[in-house]
């Protein structure tokens, strides 16, 4: 892997899984508040089962309120975003300041969020700065490797979480052949037969969205 520890390749796919997690869940969380706050019933658990979540909440307004904001639960929106700064912060002479720099608004603008009574504009600006970091990292990195592996944990976290939402198959397939060539060209050791067998899944008229689901977590 040339100049790149084993460690510092781990952070950078994470920093791609984790980046997208946030991006992805925030956007559905984002879609779903308004119909949440006026619905009579609770649609909150099939949301959690969607996403493959724990239900540990009892009631939308906790949910509302837990689930992208509470840092002590490891599966909500900001406990993702934590991880992402973490790994942004000790990869910083890696991805450069400015990159840097988006992740620490998006922290920024997702505590704003928790405390406001409307908190869909501060929300709106975290996936905004996140876009912006991805941009960023595509001008601004000059090592190709290092962008191959933010991508490839990017476009893997993805896969996974289209899979567990039943995405449409035209589009899973799309996110595969998109995810395949950043693994191949990101230096990390990976599953040959492995990206064979998703791109099988995924072009199927009729996906296995269970076994896609675990055939990417052993991509890489």
């Amino acid at each position: 892997m040339g100049i790149i520890s084993v460690e510092q390749a781990d952070r950078l796919y994470w920093l791609g899984r984790y980046t997208e997690r946030v991006y992805t869940t925030l956007r559905m969380f984002c879609q779903s508040f308004d119909v949440m706050i006026d619905e009579l019933r609770d649609s909150y658990s099939e949301f959690c089962k969607k996403i493959d979540i724990p239900d540990i909440y009892g009631d939308k307004d906790t949910f509302l309120k837990v689930y992208p904001f509470d840092l002590e639960n490891p599966d909500s929106i900001i406990s993702n975003l934590d991880r992402a700064y973490d790994n942004a912060v000790v990869l910083r002479e890696s991805i450069g300041s400015e990159a840097l720099s988006y992740i620490q608004l998006a922290v920024y603008e997702m505590n704003k969020a928790s405390v406001s009574k409307a908190p869909l504009i501060e929300l709106q600006h975290v996936i905004d700065d996140l876009l912006a970091f991805w941009g960023i990292a595509d001008d601004q990195i000059d090592s190709e490797q290092i962008r191959n592996i933010i991508k490839a944990g990017k476009r893997i976290e993805r896969i996974d979480l289209y899979a567990r939402l039943g995405v449409a198959g035209q589009e899973l397939a799309r996110e595969v052949h998109r995810m395949i060539p950043r693994v191949e060209r990101s230096g990390l050791e990976y599953e040959a037969d492995q990206l064979k067998l998703l791109k099988e899944l995924a072009e199927d008229s009729e996906p296995d969205y269970y076994r896609i689901v675990r055939e990417v977590e052993t991509v890489i």
